[in-house]
């Protein structure tokens, strides 16, 4: 029971979201992207992990909606983590500037070895550093996931450019 509750809590959330980005309709690609990392999730030892990422934001505006993934795998026990991030960077464009995000995922874990299988969904809470370079811009990043199986991790990442 609880977990069809919170699959139609995300089901609702999802579907605010995607109105809520329909009406905004400046909002277009603008980039795709990768990290890779370290996670250090409850009930098992650290773990490196690996993601990639689409962005959209609207022409001159610091707010980017991020949909991504990441996938870890430690002692049998895996993580695919769709999620949808929305985040704020603080200084304009093209210079160095802190960032602060938070979203939503969902967990799907499988086990070949200890731990329990199964889905979650998440919160995600972040923030970094974004340095802009002439052909792509680099970030690092802390993470915290809050869920069952709570996780936090550092990540290294680049987004390249896309026009819109």
């Amino acid at each position: 029971m609880r977990s069809m509750r919170m699959i139609g809590s995300v089901g609702l959330a999802l579907l605010a979201l995607v109105t809520w980005s329909g009406a905004a309709h400046a909002f277009g690609l603008s980039g795709i992207g990768g990290r890779i990392g370290t996670v250090d999730p409850d009930g098992s030892d650290g773990s490196l992990a690996a993601g990639a990422h689409l962005e959209f934001e609207e022409m001159d505006s610091r707010v980017h909606l991020e949909p991504g993934f990441l996938y870890w795998n430690e002692d049998g026990l895996s993580d695919f983590n769709p999620n949808f991030d929305v985040y704020y960077h603080f200084e304009p464009a093209g210079r160095v500037s802190p960032y602060l995000g938070a979203g939503a995922a969902m967990h799907f874990y499988s086990s070949d070895g200890p731990g329990d299988p199964g889905s979650d969904v998440g919160a995600n809470f972040f923030g970094g550093v974004m340095f802009p370079a002439s052909s792509a811009r680099f970030f690092l990043e802390g993470r915290y996931a809050a869920t069952d199986r709570s996780q936090a991790s550092i990540f290294g990442g680049i987004t390249l450019p896309i026009g819109h």
